[in-house]
């Protein structure tokens, strides 16, 4: 299921929600802090399947090779995870529930990232910005209460921390501030917290304060200089780092930290933008570490400044930032990492891809990475930094491709194929399609503009309605021979376009498509494959018009000398069980049935259908893990019913395009795969990126005896769970049940001799009704029993 939100590029367009872009609930009375606890922790502990603790992860030295097996520690330590606002990427930043999720779900030496803002009367609370009407209800609190300030010599309005005492701030609730994140959790009145609160409810590993306007506070008779003196003279609170944009404001608290275990980071803005007190940009500032390290101990970089993008988002060559800090003797620590912000196409939507450009490019490493979603490094840094390329597989999930690599290059061209092959996929796909000419090919869809050019060729004429097949009209492959085909040029599918996630722009008519033979020669000489699948589907109707795709399948593996093979498994895959059967006894070919819908169970009778015919189920991640509004709910039996019965289950479709994922996920298709495999205990993953499917199942943390946090599946419900009455989406009905009467077909209908020329459907004209597989339907009155049907087929074949 897909979000139901809108989506920017810009992270900075992102956080500007008005205070109309989302609910706001006035509250009477504050709520306190124990109250909320209870909610939060109760989530936690669903979340946490396998432990109840985190394991300590080795330690090593990144820029050396690591043990595969972590049982050698080296010498130096892992990149840090620093969780800005807490796991601000789920709950309100700076909020109770996103600290301590980071904590649950981030290594064990979490840093914990909070922006100070000053209040009235000089209170320090943390909270992610100078306004605080972008990340609370105060709008609704205080009504016409909204001033202009200079900030950084620019006007601005809003609601200011230094116009109201932390005693004024009581009443007012933190919400998410991000536009394009669930709102779902505002109901659980999060209240603003001080520095020191925030410190002592939570016991941090590690605490960061960044001090981001000292100049604008100051300018307010407010010193921030003395409230970091304060709280780090407090014995109740230890504070690890403190970094500020501004080198007048480090520059006068240096001398007081020299001896002390608290480190100085001087963190770098936009490379255009100019640093008040120098008043030179920090682009020029970044030319002269030397001058940093007089007063910092570490530099904050945003992570463009390490790996830069090009005009058209892809990446270019590593500047020489982290190594030219490493030699003044500076640590380095790169920003801006947000799971739901794609940053360049270079990393195909994976987040934890991105997360080890940083940590495990062979060059350098950067010292810590500042997150707001820090499940997600925890991981990359712990699990699958320098598994390198023949890391052993540790977990038995099969890895099949959804037309080939397809969220890389168009779909089933040889391109998405070769990639497939490359990224480790275990089971090559091709989804076969009759060409007018009788060739099986690889395509998609059945419908040519779909996947191809072929709305802007000659052939547009060809447009055609054939409600059998589908609903809409379309240009059929049928009515192309091969080498019409052949002509046009492919287009990549961008199933989450809605949200202006483009795949590989680049490549986005790159590739040639395959016959099946030619898919069939490329499989045989790929030694890592363990087999192929081939799907089929609307063969009834194709059969009607004298194609008979499955005896040209057929022939194209026995030409192919599948049939006489047993390196590499044939699949064949329908959701027509009529299909399947026609297979059944010519064959050892392994025959898998796809389900076309959602489904909440399978009735006894139906698992027993599936098994005269198969011996592998295709389902919907929604028929394992239902959900409402992106939201997990529960957690369905069929699954565990259909391996009872001894068929394997495949799940589809597996994308790294975070809307296409559910929030529990949090923005992360590895968290994801992880959760089915563990959690839902899938035997395999149909997916248009393999490689985070193959790379998941090689990480070194999935046998360990004791699962770390950021590698324990989510428990479904638990989110849910936390949505208040106020803010719960309505109730949706269970999906349905898969019947015998939804598996029932009659059997394939022969080659017609003479093919009918396939003719549109004039507006209005009756038609007869068909199942969602393309059959047509039967009335129930004349509907076999299912033993007689089953009889006849037996005595067929």
């Amino acid at each position: 299921m897909k979000r139901k939100y809108n989506i920017f590029h810009h992270f900075n367009n992102m956080r500007n929600r008005h205070s109309s872009g989302q609910v706001k609930i006035p509250i009477s009375s504050p709520r306190s802090i124990v109250s909320y606890n209870i909610s939060v922790d109760r989530y936690i502990k669903a979340f946490i399947i396998s432990t109840h603790s985190i394991q300590k992860f080795c330690k090593v030295n990144f820029l050396l090779p690591i043990s595969l097996n972590c049982l050698i520690p080296y010498a130096g330590n892992a990149p840090f995870v620093i969780a800005r606002g807490g796991f601000s990427g789920m709950f309100a930043d700076s909020s109770f529930g996103a600290y301590r999720l980071a904590l649950l779900t981030g290594p064990p030496d979490v840093i914990l990232w909070c922006d100070v803002q000053l209040t009235k009367d000089a209170a320090g609370i943390c909270f992610p910005d100078l306004k605080l009407d972008n990340n609370s209800d105060i709008a609704n609190i205080y009504k016409d209460k909204q001033k202009a300030y200079l900030v950084n010599g620019v006007s601005t309005k809003g609601w200011f921390s230094i116009d109201y005492t932390f005693k004024d701030l009581r009443n007012v609730i933190l919400t998410q501030g991000v536009y394009s994140r669930t709102n779902k959790f505002d109901g659980n009145n999060y209240a603003i917290m001080t520095v020191q609160d925030t410190y002592t409810l939570l016991k941090p590993p590690g605490f960061w304060l960044n001090i981001q306007h000292d100049t604008f506070y100051a300018q307010h008779n407010l010193s921030m200089r003395n409230f970091v003196v304060s709280v780090t003279r407090n014995v109740n609170v230890t504070v690890g780092y403190i970094s500020s944009p501004e080198v007048a404001f480090l520059q006068s608290i240096a001398t007081l930290f020299r001896r002390n275990a608290t480190k100085l980071v001087f963190r770098f803005l936009g490379q255009k933008d100019v640093e008040p007190s120098t008043k030179q940009t920090y682009d020029s500032l970044l030319k002269n570490l030397t001058f940093i390290k007089t007063f910092a101990s570490g530099i904050i970089v945003p992570k463009s400044y390490i790996w830069p993008v090009d005009a058209n988002l892809y990446l270019l060559p590593s500047t020489s930032v982290v190594l030219d800090a490493h030699k003044e003797g500076l640590e380095v620590f790169a920003s801006e990492f947000y799971n739901d912000v794609p940053f360049s196409f270079s990393y195909s939507y994976d987040p934890l891809a991105e997360y080890l450009q940083f940590v495990d490019n062979g060059n350098f490493s950067v010292d810590g990475v500042i997150s707001d979603f820090p499940i997600t490094p925890a991981a990359a840094i712990d699990c699958f930094a320098h598994l390198g390329k023949t890391a052993s597989k540790q977990v038995g999930l099969l890895v099949i491709s959804k037309n080939g690599a397809s969220g890389d290059f168009p779909g089933c061209t040889d391109l998405a194929y070769l990639k497939a092959i490359e990224d480790g996929v275990d089971v090559l796909d091709c989804p076969v399609q009759m060409t007018e000419d009788g060739i099986p090919v690889c395509l998609g869809s059945i419908n040519l503009i779909d996947s191809t050019t072929v709305a802007q060729s000659s052939f547009s004429d060809l447009t055609t309605t054939i409600p059998e097949i589908s609903q809409g009209s379309g240009i059929f492959t049928f009515n192309l021979s091969w080498s019409d085909i052949q002509s046009l040029s492919p287009v990549i599918s961008s199933p989450q376009s809605d949200y202006k996630l483009f795949r590989n722009p680049k490549f986005r008519n790159a590739g040639k498509f395959l016959t099946l033979s030619e898919l069939l020669a490329m499989a045989k000489n790929a030694s890592s494959l363990k087999g192929v699948l081939i799907s089929i589907e609307n063969a009834p109707y194709l059969a009607e018009q004298g194609i008979g795709v499955t005896d040209a399948v057929l022939n194209a593996l026995s030409k192919a000398g599948y049939d006489k093979q047993t390196a590499q498994t044939v699949m064949i895959q329908s959701s027509h069980s009529s299909v399947l059967m026609n297979f059944k006894g010519k064959t050892n070919y392994k025959l898998v049935y796809m389900v076309d819908e959602d489904i909440g169970g399978a009735q006894s009778g139906t698992i027993d259908d599936i098994k005269r015919f198969a011996s592998a189920v295709v389902i919907s991640k929604d028929s394992i893990f239902p959900e409402n509004t992106a939201f997990l709910t529960t957690v369905t039996d069929v699954v565990p019913r259909l391996q009872a019965a001894n068929l394997s289950v495949y799940v589809q479709t597996f994308s790294n395009e975070f809307t296409s994922q559910a929030w529990d996920f949090f923005s992360d298709g590895t968290v994801e795969v992880n959760s089915f495999y563990m959690g839902g205990r899938i035997d395999g993953v149909i997916t248009d990126f393999p490689k985070t499917s193959d790379r998941y199942r090689r990480n070194r943390c999935l046998n360990r005896g004791n699962t770390p946090g950021y590698m324990s599946p989510v428990q479904p419900g638990s989110l849910y769970e936390l949505i208040t009455p106020e803010y719960l989406p309505p109730a949706e009905a269970p999906n349905p049940y898969l019947t015998e009467a939804d598996v029932l077909e009659p059997l394939l209908p022969p080659v017609r001799v003479a093919a009918k020329a396939p003719t549109s459907t004039p507006s209005g004209t009756e038609t007869t009704p068909t199942s969602s597989n393309g059959q047509p339907k039967v009335a129930s009155g004349v509907i076999l029993p299912l033993t007689t049907v089953l009889v006849a087929i037996y005595v067929l074949f």
